[in-house]
């Protein structure tokens, strides 16, 4: 397709509106998210999809054997030779350990595989000790983190509740030297459990299973009105703790922010909750030190609610307010972010967030259109105008999941593309998201690796990673197999980019066909004026020549064309 100058403007000035903040669509919000519409349908296609793979065993984490020590050496660490199912695609990552589900879950069940969710880990401050709590379908695992890079088995915590198609969701947090786990089970609450517990299990007795009536050293349910909640997140500074993904979501609180006090762990009492924006899937809070001088010093809380990054204050637990509700194009299920640092504030620069969507690659929505998944970039130097500054692409498909920030490294645990790191320290000089590159990964689901684009769209592979350790361990739960342990070998700054002459780039510049470079330079040079998320402006020339991640590649392209002579 052709544009004339007249056409080119008019699609490029809607795209640069779309690829960009938007104001919450109230009357979609209506429809599709404040009824849990949404919400219901991705978790029902979640749980079909887990209970399709037990019916055809790939549930059984037995099947796994323990692995050892595997480098990656040429893309790939071949933990047993010859065995596809155990040559992980990879760079700069080696695996350490890893140990399957059945090992690590309950003795007492073998209830639905033993699947592996969320996770998260503890330094003991006085020994350097590091351990990891591990989300299962039927409780926590307690691992330890030796310093050879193996994995210690040292118990295990029930449910709170009996175990159902929702125990696939135990999500982790940590408040000083305690744990909180939530789950979407009725009656879970959260479970509080003091990981000092760990530091005298004598290793010949381990695993020890633990008991919610006599180990916990807390439990949260009071205003919870189901027991149920999706997440539960944790401003420690401030001492108390928000149990977001509430339901149902058409009472009380309308599954927003549910605070609680850690003031006294053992006693935690309910101080409020807020549902002006309806449920929140996932939060971050933190004192705020930024730039943002009317806001200095209050307790603010960055909302992923679905549709829209939510901002509030809420430094009254009673009586908090929304600062600001920014959606963005694309915007199909808003599900998780982070700061860039949370002790950035007190630079006083312009801040930065990053999110992710995660039923955006699934509905083909926005910049998620070739199935590629996306992180968004947000500029939040203003807590009431939050811009949606940029964002990159990833190499794979899939779907991106959950994603933390580790210095100037962004660490991500994206389903079957497995643990990805990125390199982030160019996004104050170039928020666009361009300069941003992928620096190392450890592709824990070879069962996709061979589809085109190297993955699958579907909920399998990775829940979570925890890279927080002085150590380097990083820590990677997955739903059908187990806990792996990697390492980054090397850590290497991004590359200059350099022009290669693909099918891609040869298809802007190509000199047999008259008019092609100048038609290309136009499209270009409005192209990479914004944030283009809309795959359809691509020309036909172009999106037949760059069939895969359309808009990375030709953006790349368009990077490598000459410049137009006046």
């Amino acid at each position: 397709m052709r544009l004339n100058s007249i056409t080119s403007a008019a699609i490029f000035t809607a795209v640069a509106v779309q690829a960009r903040e938007l104001p919450k669509d109230e009357a979609r919000a209506a429809e599709l998210y404040d009824s849990g519409v949404i919400h219901e349908r991705l978790m029902a296609r979640k749980i079909s999809h887990w209970e399709a793979e037990e019916a055809v065993g790939l549930m059984n984490s037995s099947q796994w054997p323990r692995l050892g020590y595997t480098k990656c050496v040429d893309g790939y660490a071949e933990a047993i030779p010859d065995s596809p199912l155990h040559k992980f695609k990879c760079k700069n990552m080696d695996l350490y350990d890893f140990i399957n589900h059945a090992t690590l879950g309950s003795p007492n069940t073998d209830y639905r595989g033993k699947s592996g969710s969320s996770s998260w880990g503890w330094t003991d401050p006085d020994s350097g000790r590091e351990f990891i709590v591990s989300g299962m379908f039927d409780g926590c695992a307690f691992i330890e983190i030796l310093p050879e890079g193996k994995m210690l088995n040292l118990g295990f915590l029930p449910t709170y509740s009996p175990v159902g198609d929702r125990a696939y969701w135990h999500e982790i947090r940590p408040y000083k030297n305690y744990m909180l786990i939530g789950s979407e089970l009725e009656g879970h609450g959260i479970q509080i459990f003091d990981m000092t517990k760990l530091l005298d299990i004598d290793p010949s007795e381990a695993p020890v299973l633990f008991s919610n009536d006599k180990d916990l050293t807390g439990h949260f349910i009071e205003t919870l009105p189901l027991g149920r909640s999706h997440n539960v997140v944790v401003n420690e500074e401030a001492n108390y703790a928000v149990a977001v993904g509430v339901q149902p979501r058409n009472v009380s609180c309308m599954g927003g922010l549910y605070f609680f006090s850690l003031e006294d762990p053992s006693n935690p009492v309910a101080l409020g909750c807020d549902g002006q924006d309806g449920y929140v899937h996932d939060a971050q809070c933190l004192i705020y030190r930024g730039p943002d001088s009317k806001y200095f010093g209050r307790d603010i809380c960055y909302g992923y609610n679905e549709d829209t990054l939510t901002i509030y204050d809420v430094s009254d637990k009673k009586d908090s307010k929304i600062i600001s509700r920014t959606s963005y194009e694309g915007a199909t299920f808003t599900h998780q972010g982070w700061v860039n640092d949370v002790n950035w504030q007190v630079l006083m620069v312009p801040e930065w967030l990053f999110m992710d969507d995660e039923y955006d690659e699934d509905e083909l929505a926005g910049p998620a259109a070739d199935g590629y998944p996306v992180t968004y970039i947000w500029d939040i130097s203003s807590l009431e105008k939050p811009l949606q500054k940029g964002l990159f692409k990833h190499n794979v498909k899939g779907i991106d999941h959950n994603q933390y920030v580790v210095g100037d490294l962004l660490v991500q645990s994206n389903y079957g593309a497995g643990v990805r790191v990125w390199d982030i320290s160019s996004v104050p000089d170039d928020p666009t998201g361009n300069s941003v590159c992928e620096i190392a990964y450890f592709d824990i689901y070879p069962e996709d690796d061979s589809l085109p684009g190297g993955g699958a769209i579907q909920f399998s592979g990775t829940w979570s990673s925890y890279a927080y350790f002085k150590s380097g361990f990083i820590f990677v739960n997955t739903i059908e197999r187990g806990a792996y342990l990697v390492k980054m070998t090397k850590k290497e700054a991004c590359k200059p980019k350099t022009c290669n002459a693909d099918n891609c780039l040869r298809a802007l510049r190509a000199s047999s066909i008259p008019g092609r470079l100048e038609e290309s330079q136009e499209f270009c040079g409005e192209f990479t004026k914004t944030v283009i998320a809309d795959v359809s402006v691509v020309p036909a020339y172009a999106a037949e020549a760059c069939p895969t991640n359309v808009i990375s590649r030709v953006s790349s392209a368009c990077s490598c064309l000459p410049t137009p002579t006046a």
